[in-house]
């Protein structure tokens, strides 16, 4: 019954993501008919938001054995719907609507404890596991084929204005607890260790053979 009215009954993928999304996020304040329009909305500016969120649940299926089939991340796993109101967050905020944007931000920190701030800009293929703890500063850029694991913080220094959060490049793994200050490069395929902080530049070490 639960499967059939979230999933089952919409019309494409689409439709039972955003129907889910709009259902997490409602509250007193903005109900779900509110949240169903700001995100219908939404995909009007956020270009390929279905195909990519699809992709981004093909990614955690080929990387977390946990994943069992589809239905389970797609229901269940909080990072995946952080992630896609977080795509759907940046199409507001790069539309102009920007208090739209930042007002779907908030509610995602709220009720996922992840705060992405809604300009930066993402790849695709993007695995958020578990989450919790996650914030990522608003001129951080993440590429495609990156996995992000819970309480990573991809912050400035507190000494720098304008382009100030780190850049990571495609590929890329963040461990659990890795935090990433200023306006850096983690370059194509490095890992950063749990708990590790990165004050400079990371390049990715080409062992011979």
């Amino acid at each position: 019954m639960f499967v059939t009215e979230l999933v089952l009954s919409k019309t494409d993928f689409f439709a039972a993501l955003s129907h889910l999304l709009a259902r997490k996020l409602a509250d007193a304040v903005m109900p779900f008919a509110a949240w169903e329009r700001v995100l219908e909305d939404a995909r009007a500016e956020a270009a390929d938001v279905s195909g990519i969120a699809q992709e981004d649940l093909a990614a955690i299926i080929a990387q977390d054995p946990a994943a069992e089939n589809a239905l389970i991340p797609f229901l269940c796993y909080k990072g995946f719907h952080a992630l896609e109101c977080h795509r759907l967050g940046h199409g507001l905020w790069s539309s102009g609507r920007r208090t739209a944007a930042r007002l779907l931000q908030s509610r995602v920190a709220e009720v996922f404890g992840i705060d992405i701030h809604p300009a930066v800009v993402m790849g695709r293929r993007v695995f958020i596991d578990h989450g919790s703890g996650i914030v990522i500063g608003e001129t951080a850029s993440i590429g495609s084929d990156v996995s992000i694991l819970q309480n990573v913080t991809l912050g400035g220094t507190g000494k720098e204005r304008g382009d100030r959060h780190p850049k990571v490049h495609d590929g890329v793994l963040l461990s659990v607890g890795a935090t990433v200050l200023g306006n850096i490069a983690v370059g194509r395929g490095a890992t950063v260790g749990a708990a590790s902080v990165v004050l400079t530049v990371m390049t990715l070490a080409v062992h011979p053979g």
